[in-house]
Order: C-alpha cells, then structure tokens, then sequence
C-alpha cells in the first residue's frame, strides 16, 4: 500500500479492512485517521465492529482485506512488533491479577515485560491513577469497577506508550467512575503527549474529551470530522414539514449541501447553516408547501443520531 499518511502526523491509519466471521461481514472498507496527539472517539452502536478494528490494530486478528499504519509502519512490514511497542491497548476489559493489590499489579507488569522493578515509578503511575489510599492494601477484586479500569490504565503506562487505545473505558461506570476517568484521559493527553482511540456509545461523555471522532455503523465508517468542524455543525439544526415530505426530501438530497440530511417521524431534518430561501424556490418549482419549519441547538447526539439514520435510509 502506498503511504500518503507516512508521517509524523498520524499513529494510526487504516486502509480498506474488511473483516468475516464465517460468512458474517463485521467489517467493510474501514479507512480511518488518528492523529498524534488526538483524543479520537470511536463512537457506533453496540455490534457495529469498533472492537474489531481495535483487536486488529493490536495484532489480535487479521483483516481479510486491507491493511494499516502505525506510525508509519505498514502492518506487513517486519517492523511492525517493534513499533507495537509504543502502544497499549484495554480491550473489553483489563487485564489484572485480582488476587493482587495496584502495587503488586503493577511490580508483575514489569517483571513480564522484562523491566526491572522501580518502586519510584510504581508510586508514580498509583499517584497518577487515584490509588494511593488502595495501593498496597486491598486486593484487585475488592475494588469498583472504576478502580480496575484505572489501574488497567497504570498497568497499560508501565511500558510508556505513546498511543494508548481504550475499548468502552466508560461502560458500567457510575458518575463519579465516569469523571475521574474522564479527567485521567485529558491528563494523560496534556501532560504526557500520549494519543487515545476510545470507542464508547457513551456519546455525552465522550464529546467532553474527544478532539476528532470517527463514527462506525454496521461494519462501516461513515464519518470522520474534527471536534472543531463538528461544533460549526452542531449549532443549527432545521425540521421541515411539508405536503409531500417523500418528494421533498428527494428534492433536497439532490440540491442542498447540508452535511447531514435526514428524514423520520414526518419531518425533514438539516444540520448546518440553512438558506431558507432557496429552499423555498426548490419546493414552489415541484408545487411543495411548507406546512412548518423551525430551528433548534443540536448536540452530538443528534449529529450521530442523524449521520447514522441518513446512511440506513440511503
């Protein structure tokens, strides 16, 4: 594959993957873009392969068509365990020995990857986490849930990644489960320059430390956009409802360039800076009238809602 994204720019990029379980497509042309030092949230409905792709990208499986880069490293390239070592990986759940406490954990993580043991860095990665008070103490499986994901995220620093990839970190976590790994995540980000793939369908919570996301639905990646380009986006939203939504809608997809275009529950909806007016001239040339229109704020979750419903109903 020829590398257009072969810089220091990107830690991850993904080319065409496609992946089957059996006769099952789980994956289909997945192209995706992470930036260094991005938060990229990797956001899609429960099933729709953001697991997949994760369990590809750490070498667990492999695609059957497609490939990708880490950090400029082609995945068929020899060189690609070497460069597996600048990133570590949480998937579906951490990997800790319950019967230990964080410190133990962490001391066990070094002696496996053939590090010397340094009780200096073991007390700074338990500090960095929130663990001092549990530390030495109490064993794994008395802790929160929250608390095991937060020492499966110290066990991840011990070998240092520079890309650090975390599958549904905020699933089953109570609010203040949900905040203190939120605040570990952009701490991590600011002070240690390390770049995350998070995938959740927690969207609330991951518009609060994303930078860019990439949206996957039913094996597909329908959308990437920046947190910047998504707040201009954000903004307005416009329901339309007219005498002949079916023939307006149709109308619309060929002459308006919003970014998202959708249509349920009786009405058009538009994301997007809207001229009213030329939509108006489009619907008296096909004999439409407008029976209500109004503007309101989106969020997020509408935009994903929208873009994911919009490619259903393609």
């Amino acid at each position: 594959m020829e590398n257009q994204y072969n810089d220091s720019d990107y830690v991850l990029v993904t080319e065409g993957i496609s992946k089957f379980y059996k006769s099952q497509r789980v994956l289909s042309n997945v192209s995706m873009h992470v930036k260094k030092g991005d938060i990229y949230g990797f956001v899609g409905e429960n099933g729709a392969g953001k697991t997949t792709i994760i369990r590809i990208v750490t070498g667990l499986i492999f695609p059957e068509s497609g490939s990708y880069q880490l950090f400029g490293v082609n995945s068929d390239d020899k060189e690609i365990s070497q460069v597996r070592r600048k990133i570590s990986a949480i998937v579906e759940s951490p990997s800790i020995y319950l019967n230990m406490s964080a410190h133990e954990n962490l001391k066990m993580q070094m002696r496996m990857l053939g590090l010397p043991v340094d009780e200096e860095k073991v007390a700074d990665l338990i500090k960095i986490v929130g663990l001092e008070g549990v530390s030495r103490k109490k064993h794994a499986d008395k802790f929160s849930l929250g608390m095991r994901q937060r020492l499966g995220i110290a066990i991840c620093l011990v070998a240092d990644p520079e890309f650090l990839i975390l599958d549904e970190p905020l699933n089953g976590l109570d609010p203040e489960g949900i905040v203190n790994m939120r605040n570990l995540i952009l701490k991590l980000n600011k002070e240690r320059g390390i770049t995350f793939l998070i995938s959740s369908h927690i969207l609330t919570e991951l518009a609060l430390v994303a930078t860019s996301y990439g949206i996957i639905s039913r094996g597909e990646l329908v959308k990437e956009i920046s947190s910047e380009d998504l707040k201009d986006i954000e903004t307005k939203q416009t329901h339309i409802k007219t005498t002949d939504n079916e023939k307006a809608f149709a109308i619309l997809k060929q002459h308006v360039k919003s970014d998202i275009l959708d249509y349920k529950d009786g009405e058009i909806i538009l994301l997007g800076e809207i001229d009213i007016n030329d939509i108006i001239k489009y619907f008296m040339e096909e004999a439409i009238a407008i029976i209500d229109i109004k503007t309101t704020e989106s969020s997020f979750e509408d935009y994903y809602l929208s873009i994911v419903g919009g490619v259903r109903n393609a």
